[in-house]
């Protein structure tokens, strides 16, 4: 999972709300981003009430963790600086070709992104990215619904103008 944000449903939001203490219903509304920017406050995060690869971290959710190209912050820092590349943490297509790089060195798919099961193969995450995160990322619930809302986030189809007026008034 890259971000959730409000608007998200699913699986990882109930995961994330249990963390936060708050009603897990499985539904990122209001209540779930005003507890998310109080955790993100008293951590010394940005809070922004989007739950990304640091705020997962802090909140010990390494399984939720998914490092694509746009992701940001202290997360992808130790990513570059473990593969001895730039550490800007900006995860860029530079990023991208140093992961697939060392996906295909470690005998994993080479697609570019750093979820646990990449991560758990660096020094650097293998104390976050314990065999159990690894097994929960990979379990069948979170990993179906971490691709609905990735790809709902960021791979949707665009839609026109007049079908977002359409949806808006039906």
């Amino acid at each position: 999972m890259a971000l959730l944000k409000r608007g998200l449903s699913g699986e990882p939001v109930k995961i994330l709300q249990a963390k936060l203490g708050v009603a897990a219903d499985g539904k990122f509304g209001p209540g779930t981003e005003e507890a998310l920017k109080a955790y993100q406050t008293k951590h010394g995060l940005s809070a922004d009430g989007i739950a990304g690869p640091d705020t997962f971290a802090a909140l010990g959710l390494p399984e939720l963790i998914l490092l694509t190209q746009g992701s940001k912050g202290e997360t992808v820092k130790k990513l570059q600086t473990a593969l001895g590349i730039a550490a800007d943490g900006a995860y860029g297509p530079g990023t991208a070709k140093a992961v697939e790089a060392f996906q295909a060195k470690s005998g994993l798919e080479a697609d570019g992104m750093a979820g646990p099961v990449t991560l758990a193969k660096m020094e650097v995450f293998a104390s976050i990215f314990t065999p159990e995160a690894v097994a929960k990322s990979q379990a069948g619930t979170i990993s179906a619904d971490a691709k609905a809302a990735e790809a709902s986030v960021a791979g949707a189809p665009k839609k026109s103008i007049w079908q977002s007026i359409t949806e808006f008034f039906s």
